[in-house]
């Protein structure tokens, strides 16, 4: 994608539902301890930039879903930001709750995901998240989830979707994207 301003994209920290491999979509799971130490990991990472993205024209995106709203609480030191509910997570559907065990796992995560039954789907998905992109206006800290970052993110670096797939899907870390290409703060 073209014009995109320089992105710091943070995942959430780990939760319950993560380290028991229940796929949460759209419910909400609490951090864990490990998670909460995942945003203060990112909360040192992200410190010498907060005042760039403050000072200038763009802004600080956070989902509205509870694990990255308690995530951004932790990793931006209490800086104010945005609720956007464009960068909450992929829609799973029927499989909301159940253990990846449970489901019908494809070649990958994102069309698992993409495939679940009564769920959103990869062309609303792409369709959401390139809105967005479109939306921003300077240097941003986005703060929202694994699938979803996948999809921004290789929108940025301009993946296919097998791409996006390959990508890095850490906690604690931060994802620097920046003309096209991502660096990864840990």
């Amino acid at each position: 994608m073209a014009d995109i301003p320089k992105i710091w994209f943070l995942r959430h920290g780990q939760t319950e539902w993560n380290a028991v491999g229940r796929i949460q979509g759209r419910l909400n799971s609490d951090l864990t301890a490990q998670g909460r130490a995942d945003a203060r990991q990112q909360a040192e990472l992200i410190a010498p930039f907060l005042a760039e993205v403050t000072a200038g024209p763009g802004g600080i995106f956070v989902s509205p879903q509870g694990r990255a709203q308690e995530t951004a609480q932790i990793a931006l030191n209490g800086t104010s930001y945005q609720v956007d509910d464009r960068i909450a997570e992929i829609n799973t559907g029927d499989w909301e709750g159940k253990l990846r065990s449970e489901v019908t796992y494809a070649d990958s995560d994102i069309e698992t995901y993409a495939s679940a039954p009564g769920g959103e789907g990869m062309a609303a998905l792409e369709e959401r998240v390139s809105g967005f992109l479109a939306s921003l206006t300077g240097p941003s800290i986005i703060v929202s989830h694994g699938i979803l970052g996948k999809v921004l993110r290789g929108q940025v670096c301009g993946l296919d979707q097998a791409g996006m797939t390959a990508l890095c899907n850490r906690q604690g870390c931060i994802y620097v994207l920046e003309n096209g290409v991502e660096k990864i703060l840990s």
